[in-house]
């Protein structure tokens, strides 16, 4: 199932494979999951690479290559951001707080 723009249903158990790098988390605020925020990659140099919108609950999944990643959230109650070291495959878990 998806959400009509070809991007994976987030917030579900995630399968993955043999090599692949999986950065999953959650947007919150100090009222809990924030939905609809801009959740965008950048890598080590600061360069924008991919952007998701978070589910409803705040969720959020990037499929990337091995290294160090900020995650950075945008949203009308206000922004955040956290780095991810993934040095090798795995869902690696990063939570975002927004102020």
């Amino acid at each position: 199932m998806s959400d009509g723009c070809g991007a994976p249903v987030q917030g579900v158990e995630v399968e993955v494979g043999s090599g692949e790098v999986v950065l999953t988390g959650k947007v919150s605020d100090a009222s809990g999951p924030v939905g609809g925020a801009f959740v965008r990659l950048l890598d080590a140099s600061g360069e924008f690479t991919a952007e998701v919108v978070s589910s409803p609950q705040g969720d959020f999944r990037f499929y990337a290559a091995p290294g160090t990643w900020t995650i950075r959230a945008l949203h009308r109650s206000g922004n955040g951001q956290a780095s991810v070291s993934a040095e090798g495959p795995g869902v690696h878990p990063v939570e975002v707080a927004v102020a």
